[in-house]
């Protein structure tokens, strides 16, 4: 009996502590969490920022006092988001695996992003539309930042002259690599209906599998042919 109530004494102190945790978390960081599960739920057009405030449980006057509009409240999510992801990217590229593991790493970690952040492609293709250099300059900053293209291309050359993989322009291989990674979220409509007779969660298992399927399609792609 001792040994039961000092468990269940240990599990309310947890929850206490959890939820005090929450109560404590920065506004902002509440503010993220909540926009980030209505970008989820309702795609970056459909979400309200009244949604929003709700979910995160403040009051618009003051979600507004943090961002004036979605646009900016999303940009900084999509800057805290690829600001995560880049550096952890960047940091195996430079690590002494091998490069077909380091594609396989970057193929992984750029689908699963997309997997948690399914409104990102389409927004993305909405600033295309509507302001192309505000996209550009937002993704150009944390390239350039980071210094990303020019270490990945640096490694891509490397393995060309080594004989690890068959000649091909950096740009082509990062394009490439994306490209696969990223159309069937936005065609997700099409894909999911054509193939799939509208079954969300056969094709919710259909893109996890994309991470294995591209990473091999890249690598027979380039690997060079062994005389």
């Amino acid at each position: 009996m001792t040994v039961w109530l000092n468990h269940l004494i240990k599990l309310l102190s947890l929850i206490n502590y959890l939820k005090m945790s929450e109560q404590e978390k920065p506004t902002e960081e509440i503010i993220f969490d909540a926009a980030q599960k209505v970008f989820v739920l309702k795609g970056f057009d459909g979400a309200r920022m009244q949604e929003i405030a709700e979910e995160a449980g403040i009051n618009k006057a003051l979600l507004h006092y943090y961002y004036r509009t979605k646009e900016k409240l999303f940009r900084a999510i999509f800057e805290r988001v690829l600001g995560y992801v880049i550096p952890k990217v960047l940091a195996f590229v430079e690590s002494d695996e091998t490069f077909f593991s380091k594609i396989e790493f970057f193929v992984h970690t750029y689908v699963e992003l997309l997997l948690k952040n399914p409104y990102i492609p389409n927004f993305i293709l909405s600033e295309l539309n509507r302001n192309p250099n505000n996209i550009a300059d937002m993704l150009g900053s944390l390239i350039v930042k980071n210094d990303a293209f020019a270490k990945f291309s640096k490694l891509i050359n490397t393995e060309i002259e080594k004989g690890t993989i068959r000649p091909i322009q950096p740009e082509h291989l990062i394009v490439n690599m994306i490209s696969l990674c990223i159309f069937p979220f936005p065609a997700r409509p099409i894909f999911q209906s054509v193939f799939f007779k509208n079954d969300k969660d056969k094709y919710q298992e259909f893109l996890k599998t994309r991470k294995n399927e591209v990473t091999s399609f890249i690598i027979n792609a380039i690997k060079a042919e062994k005389l």
